[in-house]
């Protein structure tokens, strides 16, 4: 008795790609995606290097994603900057704290152009999002204003979000938002000064406004330091009509002690 051929055409050709990786890791061993040196599987980190990245595990901050001492209980948790100055946006996460290799890490795909790293990076944050995803979130990144834009050639936020939310299979819109003013670094200025100047930063893009209205948005960035920038956008948001704005970052600086 001849078996289906479609079934027999599907084993084949899984055979053949198996194959075919098997020739690949041959001749080109995967490596760390942080050091280099040779690992098991594509996009993994070593052994060391895994133990130097700072994963946020357990119980979490539900406004920032910052881990938090003690064991997840099921409730909401906030952290005392969370608590000291409430979020515009209702919920979020973050898979890294931004400092040893998770810090590395997060440079290496903002300025040394490693757009491989966006792969395992989404799978990362949607890992740790889980508790805030919903069938009905409407994914969008933070933009950078255009010449930014053109410096860079990429905004890492944007390559970020588009591969959460196909993993996630949600909806992704990566103009959602636009910057049509120029801001300068945020680097090294206080609280108070980078809300200052990210304030009316951004805005919902007039021809995506429909899709905001009544929707849910998962906002997605690669960093967030005081959360000045997610504010803005948030802001730009719920000024379109979003029903409810949740957040979801790579890595997030938090305070000593």
């Amino acid at each position: 008795m001849v078996g289906d051929p479609t079934a027999l055409g599907h084993g084949m050709q899984s055979g053949l790609r198996q194959l075919g990786m098997a020739v690949l890791h041959q001749l080109f061993p995967p490596q760390c995606l942080s050091c280099g040196a040779r690992v098991d599987d594509d996009f993994a980190l070593c052994g060391p290097c895994w133990r130097e990245t700072p994963f946020a595990l357990g119980l979490a901050c539900d406004g920032c994603g910052a881990a938090l001492p003690g064991q997840d209980e099921g409730r909401l948790e906030h952290c005392d900057e969370c608590l000291s100055a409430p979020r515009p946006w209702s919920r979020g996460r973050s898979a890294l704290a931004y400092r040893d290799n998770g810090r590395r890490l997060v440079l290496a795909l903002k300025h040394g152009d490693r757009l491989d790293l966006a792969r395992p990076m989404a799978e990362w944050m949607v890992r740790v999002a889980a508790p805030i995803l919903s069938p009905d979130l409407l994914v969008a990144p933070v933009p950078l204003h255009r010449w930014r834009l053109l410096r860079r050639r990429y905004n890492q936020s944007a390559l970020l979000s588009a591969r959460v939310a196909r993993l996630a299979g949600l909806d992704h819109c990566p103009d959602l938002l636009l910057r049509p003013r120029a801001t300068p670094s945020l680097e090294g200025r206080s609280r108070t000064q980078r809300y200052e100047t990210l304030a009316d930063a951004i805005r919902a893009h007039p021809r995506r406004a429909s899709r905001i209205a009544g929707r849910k948005i998962l906002l997605v960035d690669d960093v967030m330091t005081s959360g000045a920038t997610l504010s803005a956008a948030t802001d730009a948001c719920l000024a379109a009509g979003a029903a409810e704005v949740r957040v979801l970052v790579l890595a997030r600086v938090a305070k000593d002690g």
